[in-house]
């Protein structure tokens, strides 16, 4: 029997160029990001996750507001977040409010809990960044004390104890589908296997295959742990056209300008069109090409990682609406198919299985 594999797409909600190379007012972007989700729920696509930024290049801040909007425009579509940043959030709250799309999407629902690539929303929510490791530490814990949906007795030092404390509304089938995004330390890996839950790798540099002995250390730590086998997803940027040549040319204006931007605030040297390039050769980061080398590169990517998921980063920089939309109809209609059908052949077909069970 051939294995499960998802697909989905995520964008933190990019304000992009409009056709006079202005930007788009924030407002239009949520707009365009709804538009975008309901073109993934045509296509048959398994899950759009959208990201949570307090900067003026994004213009997501509050993720459930916009996937609630999501909810009552598509049909079966998963959604999620892409990720939370528990760290200066409330995790009673944040369960609350994804518990809430749950209940209105009609189980849909999932949070990816991370502590995020960005601080701006530490000091907007007055949190200490010195305390950065420990926030998120005590946060995790208390949230997945709720996933159970029993009365939840917790005590940390950052917030105020719980004691027989019931949450609403209660998830209808189950626990929330909770993952932990985690962008490549082996201490953040180690901890989603402590609680069990499934793994988001961001890969968002350099080559996928650097990550698998951290997808080897996150299923070798689950069996230390007594849990159950766990999905992996991959979450990594991307854009689909027609050819190599067009999606190159059509997304490196906009890739080097936002790189550039954060990297100036990171300390980063510019980027180069050479390494723009290699990141999108076939041992980079960047899923950008015609459907057929998309497809073969998240075929391998998720071969080597043991990966059941693959989120394309659809939104990258100013990159504009219309590109993005064609974006997601390649992906949808071509890539999918392309990587099922790739990874379908490394199954062994019923006889093999047959017989594999026979000389067990």
């Amino acid at each position: 029997m051939s294995r499960h594999w998802e697909f989905g797409l995520d964008t933190f909600g990019d304000v992009t160029l409009a056709a006079d190379g202005e930007p788009l007012p924030q407002a239009q972007v949520l707009r365009n990001v709804v538009a975008e989700a309901e073109l993934a729920d045509r296509l048959g696509l398994d899950f759009f996750g959208v990201g949570e930024h307090h900067r003026h290049e994004f213009a997501i801040s509050a993720p459930e507001v916009v996937l609630a909007m999501i909810a009552g425009r598509t049909e079966r579509i998963h959604l999620g977040s892409a990720v939370t940043v528990l760290s200066s959030d409330d995790p009673v709250r944040v369960y609350q409010r994804f518990a809430t799309l749950d209940g209105l999407s009609g189980g849909r629902a999932e949070v990816i809990l991370g502590r995020g690539s960005f601080i701006e929303s530490f000091p907007l929510f007055g949190y200490e960044l010195s305390q950065y490791q420990e926030l998120f530490e005590q946060k995790l814990n208390l949230f997945s004390a709720l996933l159970p949906q029993e009365p939840v007795t917790w005590e940390g030092s950052l917030r105020a104890p719980l004691t027989g404390q019931e949450v609403f509304p209660r998830v209808e089938d189950g626990p929330l589908r909770t993952w932990i995004g985690v962008g490549g330390s082996p201490e953040s890996v180690v901890r989603a296997a402590h609680y069990g839950l499934p793994l988001v790798l961001a890969i968002i540099g350099g080559s996928p295959a650097r990550f698998v002995p951290l997808a080897d250390l996150y299923r070798k730590a689950l069996a230390q742990f007594g849990h159950e086998p766990q999905p992996i997803a991959v979450h990594s940027p991307g854009i689909v056209a027609e050819t190599d040549e067009e999606a190159l040319e059509t997304l490196w204006p906009h890739y080097e300008v936002i790189m550039n931007r954060i990297g100036r605030e990171r300390g980063w040297g510019a980027v180069t069109r050479e390494h723009f390039e290699s990141e999108a050769s076939p041992n980079g980061a960047l899923y950008a090409g015609s459907p057929e080398t998309v497809a073969q590169k998240i075929a391998a990517a998720m071969r080597a990682l043991g990966a059941q998921r693959f989120d394309l980063k659809y939104s990258n920089g100013t990159l504009p609406h219309e590109a993005m939309l064609r974006t997601i109809e390649l992906y949808g209609s071509q890539v999918v198919p392309r990587v099922r059908e790739l990874l379908a052949q490394d199954e062994p077909g019923e006889e093999a299985e047959a017989e594999a069970a026979a000389g067990a």
